[in-house]
């Protein structure tokens, strides 16, 4: 059985949600072709509120958007739950190119004969895996629109040229999007009324500490807090408009923190993983001078490991 039941019972989530989300595991066996799917996230979601919200929709057969600003956890809790519920993953990420072919599938030839190439959609569909629809707010709104009757009480997928298909029983989608990236757009209200909508919260110091913990667990607790403590730093500035987003990355927070695992000193392991960043060399010294706030400038990888 999934150990993550064990962790969010620690967080104190419902006790009758989790052991429906059992029955549901048990009732929905994965096809042996996609086995190799269902994957075990890097990193556990912390948040008991965010998680019952989004556990629940998704017990009833609904489909959920994840909103909110950057370094908030939506793909994390998307994984997790994906993860939790025992389904297949499918990540189809979104850009201003992608077009209903990139989604349900295109032609191909295969001995001898026309025939459809299916695309993560059309897989999500007919496995019952749960497609993360990663930044869905980057697509054209003709491309989305052929999800339409997917994610609504239909719950088919009509391909073109082929056959109409019924959703698997367990198949969901779980959509996540930023404002403010560029290339972003408005979703059409169509398509937002086919999801119910959780808007992430920024993360908080606690919350990011146990992360980093569970990633670097021989870490020294005195040493992350401090670059815990750089990273709310930085989300307070963005909150404020001093600084961009783009500093507020936590896949370069934990590259770093690698390197410096490694060897590298804390300056120069945030410097490639934050600081550097941002483009702008106003910026950059603004974010140069977090870092020296909180990270000494003589220490060394020994000070963090």
């Amino acid at each position: 059985m999934c150990d993550l039941f064990a962790e969010y019972r620690e967080q104190g989530v419902n006790e009758k949600l989790l052991k429906e989300i059992e029955t549901f595991r048990a009732g929905h066996a994965v096809d042996q072709k996609v086995q190799n799917r269902v994957m075990r996230p890097d990193i556990r979601f912390y948040g008991k509120e965010i998680f019952e919200m989004a556990a629940t929709a998704l017990l009833e057969g609904q489909n959920i958007l994840l909103s909110g600003a950057k370094a908030t956890g939506k793909n994390v809790l998307a994984e997790n739950l994906a993860w939790v519920f025992g389904r297949p993953v499918y990540n189809i990420s979104f850009h201003v190119n992608t077009d209903s072919s990139s989604l349900i599938g295109t032609d191909t030839f295969r001995n001898n004969e026309v025939c459809l190439r299916p695309g993560p959609v059309y897989d999500c569909a007919v496995y019952g895996g749960f497609g993360i629809l990663d930044e869905i707010n980057m697509a054209k709104n003709d491309a989305v629109s052929v999800l339409h009757a997917a994610l609504d009480f239909r719950r088919i997928l009509d391909v073109p040229g082929y056959e109409k298909i019924e959703l698997h029983d367990a198949a969901r989608f779980i959509g996540t999007m930023n404002y403010g990236y560029a290339g972003t757009r408005e979703l059409n209200e169509a398509l937002v009324s086919r999801f119910l909508v959780i808007d992430m919260p920024p993360i908080e110091e606690e919350t990011l500490f146990r992360i980093l913990k569970d990633l670097f667990p021989d870490a020294k607790d005195a040493g992350l807090k401090q670059i815990c403590g750089f990273f709310m730093d930085l989300q307070l500035k963005a909150s404020h408009n001093e600084i961009t987003t783009k500093a507020l990355d936590l896949r370069g927070l934990i590259g770093a923190i690698r390197t410096i695992r490694a060897g590298l000193s804390p300056i120069q392991a945030l410097a490639m993983g934050i600081v550097n960043k941002s483009f702008d060399a106003f910026e950059r010294e603004i974010i140069g001078d977090i870092v020296e706030t909180r990270i000494p400038e003589g220490w060394s990888s020994a000070d963090i490991f």
